[in-house]
């Protein structure tokens, strides 16, 4: 059985963007926009994204200094860790919807 040349692959990425931009825009159309408590809301939510894992690396950095007794030489490289944490994982929320 050949495939129709005209007809894209099933996996082409172009075409599940489209089916995906679709879907957003029928679900919009039923729906309506997010109300202003959901969009703070996930700004909130955003925010904490950000924040828990900053301070986590920045507390495990100075825990990390007072058993060693460094000084601060851990915390700030474990806060920066936490911040791309922090980073990575809000790109991947908002990307996700």
């Amino acid at each position: 059985m050949t495939e129709d040349p005209s007809e894209p692959p099933e996996t082409d990425p172009l075409v599940e963007e489209i089916r995906k931009h679709r879907s957003r825009r029928e679900q919009w159309l039923r729906e309506g926009d997010m109300s202003v408590g959901r969009r703070l809301a996930q700004i909130g939510v955003l925010g904490w994204i950000f924040v828990v894992p900053t301070l986590a690396g920045l507390f495990f950095g100075r825990w990390l200094d007072a058993q060693f007794e460094t000084g601060i030489f851990w915390s700030a490289p474990m806060m920066l860790l936490g911040l791309c944490i922090g980073g990575w994982t809000a790109w991947k929320w908002m990307n996700a919807r």
